[in-house]
């Protein structure tokens, strides 16, 4: 931007989010970068912000003019996760806090609410750094939530937004539980096709396949229309899909309608930590994104205890029923969930504005600059790799937290070679084995809202601004109990531990462990890619989501054939191994993860 162009301003500190340890007051000033904050703190450094020629001025004289304020419950330093990162051209307009702010007459002069994506390249977004352009912003004004809104999500009543929680964590635990309730009768399936045990395990691989790719088109669509219609279509072509399963006469017609169903039922995968975050603010929504985070790890684990005892009784056929019949349930219940993403809520009410006034200046950053076919192609396909391949912390994270999926679906195949055919236990039994591993979750459940504590308080002595890295903290304590799990798993079963009297305790208690480390893991690892990519939240999670379910589709390929031929003991040995090898990922990121960050073009500062 050439320097004849422009003025330059110096814009407080607080501008760019002061910290604090309460509630934000409410301010007579909207700042450039980080508006509606009072200085509680005492005097801070400035820091020097370019405007464009002629746009400096007004902005100092409309400061005064505005009143506005983010949602008492925000925290304006962690990302928002009702921003619509996929969909909107970040170059142009940046980011803004339109869709947590709360003002008195319910607009926001567009030129003051754009800031910079965070990183640590400091670039104006295109509409202020265009001279021309920020004129034309000037007159915009930017829709945002009024005081104690009503059609806020974040102000319906406690018991409401529980009710959407639990019905969002129930979804998740469902389509989990789709995808490995068939592993409960895989040997009358052999039979009656007449294939062989990998051939079988497709059925379990291809949904998992359609839970990688699914979401690349949910995460998108949900952006640009809303999550309540991403709820209910998607999901009442999965419980279609069922049907053709329940009936297949071939395996091939069961295999392409597995992967159908995945691709179907990964809507909840997308939808369901963003819903939550929609009614839940950054600084309320411990327990709630727990919950989240356990469901799809302790979905999986249901299926085998319900699938062996249909299968047992009653044939694998209606162990698709059963599954087709607890989708249907669910789909009806999310149909109840009313739209909760702020951007299409706001969205909706700037049109009804404009209908009524007649003022084409009201709108919505989304749609002033919402993102081309091609860039939300590119934000959605190609980026992701992209980023794979450039960002080390991207990469090992998500590698880890494919480990972690991976073993899951390990033990789905693992745990019938030891009981089923060691024990000689039949599916049923086999199934309720898995009850370990709820066991580890549950403890989890109890643990990751404590964590989640943990980082607030490391947030407040730093003064509100915490680093991405201090989200580690629970993969340091969670990353232990995974190898450990799979030493006790290994060397307790036979030929170790041969079957009689209570033995079976030993390799049955492995889950244990293992259910505790994969949640606390997970809920820290996707905490720490979104805190440190928080201007390319929808790319890194959408890798982190390809590679997950990468190794969630190819382990249950070759774990039946590995414990064959390399024994139990030494097989759960060598992902012990691993597992121990990908310890020092967090504390190596918590000592350099500062230093690679400073680093990346992308990464916050």
């Amino acid at each position: 931007m050439p320097h004849s162009e422009t003025s330059t301003i110096a814009v407080p500190e607080e501008a760019h989010g002061p910290p604090r340890t309460h509630p934000p007051h409410k301010s007579n000033t909207v700042q450039a970068h980080d508006y509606a904050h009072e200085n509680t703190h005492g005097t801070r450094p400035h820091r020097t912000i370019t405007f464009p020629e002629g746009v400096a001025r007004d902005r100092e004289l409309n400061l005064t003019l505005t009143r506005t304020r983010t949602h008492e419950s925000h925290d304006d330093n962690r990302p928002d996760m009702s921003f619509p990162f996929g969909t909107t051209d970040l170059n142009r307009g940046g980011f803004t806090n339109e869709y947590r702010a709360v003002s008195d007459t319910g607009f926001l002069p567009a030129d003051l609410a754009l800031r910079p994506v965070p990183s640590h390249i400091y670039r104006l977004p295109q509409a202020l750094a265009d001279p021309e352009k920020a004129r034309e912003l000037k007159q915009m004004k930017l829709v945002t939530w009024k005081e104690g809104d009503a059609e806020d999500p974040r102000n319906w009543s406690n018991l409401y937004r529980w009710y959407i929680t639990i019905i969002c964590a129930i979804a998740v635990v469902q389509v989990a539980f789709a995808s490995a309730v068939i592993t409960g009768d895989f040997r009358d399936i052999e039979e009656e096709f007449h294939v062989g045990e990998v051939v079988t395990a497709l059925s379990v691989s291809l949904m998992v396949v359609g839970f990688g790719i699914g979401p690349l088109a949910w995460s998108p669509l949900s952006e640009l229309y809303g999550r309540r219609p991403v709820w209910i279509i998607p999901g009442l072509f999965y419980v279609i899909f069922n049907i053709p399963c329940a009936v297949a006469q071939n395996i091939q017609t069961l295999l392409i309608c597995r992967f159908f169903c995945g691709i179907f039922a990964s809507a909840p995968l997308t939808l369901a930590g963003g819903t939550i975050s929609d009614v839940w603010d950054n600084n309320e929504r411990g327990l709630a994104i727990a919950l989240f985070a356990a469901a799809p790890y302790g979905g999986p684990v249901l299926g085998p205890i319900v699938g062996g005892f249909i299968g047992e009784t009653i044939g694998w056929r209606w162990i698709i029923w059963v599954n087709m019949i607890f989708a249907g349930v669910v789909t009806l219940s999310t149909m109840t969930i009313p739209e909760t993403f702020a951007p299409a809520l706001l969205g909706k009410r700037a049109r009804r504005l404009r209908a009524l006034t007649g003022d084409m200046t009201i709108t919505t950053e989304q749609e002033l600059f919402r993102a081309s076919l091609s860039q939300i192609i590119t934000e959605t396909l190609l980026r992701p790799f992209q980023m794979i391949a450039t960002e080390p912390i991207l990469l090992l994270m998500s590698m880890y937290i494919a480990l972690i999926y991976g073993l899951l679906y390990a033990f789905f195949f693992s745990f019938p070679v030891v009981f089923g055919e060691d024990y000689a236990w039949n599916d049923g039994i086999v199934g309720v084995t898995f009850s370990s591993v709820l066991i580890g979750v549950a403890i989890a459940l109890f643990v990751t809202p404590r964590v989640e504590r943990d980082y607030l308080r490391r947030a407040a002595e730093k003064g509100g601004r915490a680093d991405p890295e201090d989200r580690l903290v629970g993969m340091m304590i969670g990353c232990w109990f995974v190898p450990i799990s799979l030493f006790i798993f290994g060397w307790t079963s036979p030929p170790a531990v041969m079957p009689g009297g209570g033995h079976w305790v030993g390799p049955v208690s492995s889950g244990i462990p293992f259910g505790f480390g994969m949640v606390i893991i997970y809920f820290s690892a996707n905490a720490y890619l979104i805190d440190a990519f928080p201007g390319y939240v929808a790319s890194a999670l959408a890798a982190k989501t390809v590679i997950r379910s990468g190794s969630g589709a190819a382990m249950p390929l070759f774990i039946t054939a590995m414990y064959h031929n390399l024994g139990n003991g030494w097989a759960a040995s060598t992902w012990a191994f691993i597992s121990l090898a990908m310890i020092p990922i967090p504390f190596l990121f918590y000592r350099y993860g500062r230093s690679i960050r400073a680093r990346s073009k992308r990464a916050a500062a």
